[in-house]
């Protein structure tokens, strides 16, 4: 049974949010949310409520004092506090009907998340390209520069997305790390990676791995050295955590080997991982197709 459209259209290239109900008993949906939203005075909610804000699956408009309905959803539009451009571009490297494929500036998130909203690659490119139905194939960090694939054509996006789950996908990657003597490369590095405390930052612990990168060195400038990264598997920062546990961190990663304190909007120092390729044999086509960043690693 194909899935009821949001009864809310996107608004400025950013599509609307829901929140499902639990199937609990509640007085009335004020009451609820505001347990819900324990961090929002009141009269926000309230507010919101009263200027229509907030819809349930008909597109109908919510009060106060409109019934919980348990299981069901109600939709609206995130805000957040004002946002700081990002002062650095994406690159479309190629489009057809189905694929979009772009270069990724750092700083920049693929999708609207925290507090980041407008300043997110996907609103950029549904804004400057006209194109509210695309959505991404595949993820990277907002730290994280490089190859990003977007889908236009809903239909065929699952197709693309089964290649990536499947690891049908080669994906290449640089980084800009520590030369460290003795380490013998190339090498495979297998661990087990699992979240740490407070959900931001992986860790490796004892067990089955279930995380794989392959690690070539490509230049050594130094006490620096460029590093090819060929990652088998695709974890939560997968190559930060492998690189941070052989003693060769990112440079400028602000979350390992140490969690720092949030650094606002300074721009100043990118993280040195870049997506340089990806390749896969197209699902549709059959032909095996290459898409590459053009963009380089500062050291």
């Amino acid at each position: 049974m194909p899935r009821r459209p949001p009864p809310l259209p996107n608004r400025d290239g950013v599509a609307p949010s829901f929140l499902w109900l639990p199937r609990e008993s509640w007085p009335d949906l004020i009451t609820f949310l505001v347990q819900r939203f324990p961090h929002m005075d009141e009269s926000i909610l309230r507010g919101r409520l009263e200027r229509g804000e907030l819809v349930d699956e008909t597109g109908q408009r919510l009060a106060a004092q409109s019934p919980f309905q348990p299981g069901s959803r109600i939709w609206y539009y995130r805000e957040v506090r004002e946002e700081t451009p990002v002062p650095f571009e994406e690159v479309v490297l190629h489009r057809d009907e189905r694929l979009l494929v772009v270069d990724k500036p750092h700083f920049l998130s693929i999708i609207p998340a925290g507090r980041h909203l407008k300043e997110t690659l996907l609103t950029r490119l549904r804004l400057k390209l006209d194109l509210p139905d695309l959505t991404p194939c595949h993820r990277l960090d907002r730290e994280t520069a490089g190859v990003v694939m977007f889908c236009l054509h809903a239909p065929s996006r699952g197709a693309y997305q089964k290649l990536f789950e499947a690891r049908a996908v080669q994906k290449t990657y640089e980084a800009i790390a520590p030369y460290r003597a003795g380490l013998d490369l190339p090498l495979v590095h297998r661990s087990r990676l699992e979240e740490g405390e407070g959900f931001f930052t992986m860790q490796e612990v004892a067990g089955e791995p279930n995380s794989e990168t392959r690690i070539s060195l490509m230049e050594r400038r130094g006490d620096w050295a460029r590093y090819q990264l060929e990652p088998h598997t695709g974890k939560k920062h997968q190559l930060r955590a492998h690189l941070t546990a052989l003693g060769i961190p990112i440079q400028n990663d602000p979350w390992y080997p140490t969690l720092q304190t949030e650094k606002g909007d300074d721009f100043s120092q990118p993280l040195q991982l870049l997506a340089r390729r990806i390749e896969f044999l197209d699902p549709f086509s059959g032909t095996l197709r290459s898409f590459s960043s053009q963009r380089q690693l500062a050291w």
